[in-house]
């Protein structure tokens, strides 16, 4: 099943500012907060949806990214990509876009902090690089990668505690934060700061696992497995989320970035969705009429030479291009034909050659003006 578009789903333009996507995310926050709809399954997965749209068009980044190549550019790989709603939790939510709605997480009212001032902290995101070839492009594949990153402690169950029992913070007192007042000339002024004593978490660790020394994350080999679809491209970037580095103390895992690297083929070239060929033709052939055989992706056709084809015609194979990342369709492969003229002639073969320069056939047309590589090209777009 696609999804639909994000801009789409906040009600925004494409051209829209942050300003406005931020408002637009608010407003249907506010409208499918699960406080607002209780046991309501299709508010809650609209609630996720804009979620999902406002983590990937808040981002100047992601943003670009799906401009340019769509859903596939920020989740095209599987483990829900760019934070895809259906993997992403309520918490996940609250924890990464309750601030902008103010006030200690809560949601315009409604008692939606869940986590309240607490800090939940985040793995950083990991990138790597895969390299594709033709065929691979054309279809799309799995690639099973091994990732060298942190990952939850397994003795501890990466509570960083040998019993797994978190004391709440006595200075905090499981807030998270260290609220202070200051007298001023204009009168008491409060600011709140992230709490030192457990670094915003609102808990600390007693009886630290000797396994992870109390940060709950190891660093270890994972063989992560990533859906790439069909139609990327060389510098495309696809995201696997939550299969990024792991968030000390069951915080929220980071992402997984991959970019992508295209092999070049030895006798096709890309311009998008379109393959080109370039084709050799002796003299003869393109006079009389052939046969010959072209290499596509996977395989080799035969294509017809008409009699008295000229040097820089192109023909089109429809369809035997890539597909279009977003589906827009199948991409084409066009075969630049050009008509060799041989260099070394026998004695014989100039003989022969030169008894038909004088037949009008031989004798180029004057009157006939041909058309430039660049303008067939542009007539066959048209």
């Amino acid at each position: 099943m696609s999804k639909r578009d994000y801009y789409e789903i906040l009600g925004v333009s494409k051209n829209a500012n942050d300003d406005e996507i931020k408002k637009a995310y608010r407003k249907l926050a506010i409208k499918y907060h699960p406080d607002k709809n209780p046991d309501d399954k299709t508010a809650e997965d609209k609630f996720k949806e804009a979620a999902e749209a406002y983590e990937v068009l808040s981002n100047s980044e992601k943003r670009q990214r799906y401009n340019q190549f769509g859903h596939a550019g920020v989740g095209g790989a599987s483990g829900g990509g760019a934070g895809g709603f259906g993997g992403m939790n309520m918490d996940d939510i609250f924890s990464q876009f309750g601030d902008i709605f103010g006030g200690g997480g809560s949601f315009g009212g409604f008692g939606g902090g869940r986590s309240g001032g607490r800090r939940v902290v985040r793995g950083s995101n990991l990138r790597v690089k895969v390299k594709l070839n033709l065929s691979e492009v054309a279809k799309g594949v799995e690639k099973k990668i091994k990732v060298n990153k942190f990952v939850s402690c397994g003795t501890c169950s990466g509570s960083g505690s040998k019993t797994g029992n978190l004391e709440t913070c006595k200075i905090c007192h499981g807030s998270g934060v260290q609220t202070r007042t200051q007298q001023t000339f204009l009168g008491a002024m409060q600011t709140q700061t992230t709490c030192g004593g457990c670094n915003g978490e609102g808990k600390t660790v007693k009886d630290k696992c000797n396994t992870c020394h109390g940060d709950g994350i190891v660093r270890a080999e994972e063989i992560v497995s990533i859906n790439i679809p069909a139609g990327v491209a060389e510098g495309m970037q696809l995201s696997v989320g939550g299969k990024g580095n792991a968030a000390p103390r069951g915080g929220i895992n980071g992402d997984l970035l991959v970019l992508i690297e295209e092999e070049e083929h030895l006798e096709l070239k890309r311009d998008g969705s379109n393959l080109f060929y370039d084709s050799y033709v002796n003299f003869a052939d393109a006079a009389l009429g052939t046969s010959i055989e072209i290499p596509t992706v996977d395989s080799k056709v035969k294509i017809k030479i008409e009699p008295g084809t000229q040097s820089g015609k192109v023909l089109r194979l429809k369809g035997k291009g890539l597909p279009d990342v977003n589906s827009y369709g199948v991409g084409d492969l066009l075969i630049n034909i050009n008509v060799w003229t041989p260099q070394a002639l026998s004695n014989e073969e100039k003989k022969a050659l030169e008894s038909f320069k004088t037949s009008k056939n031989f004798t180029p047309n004057p009157n006939r003006k041909e058309k430039g590589f660049f303008d067939r090209m542009k007539e066959y777009f048209e």
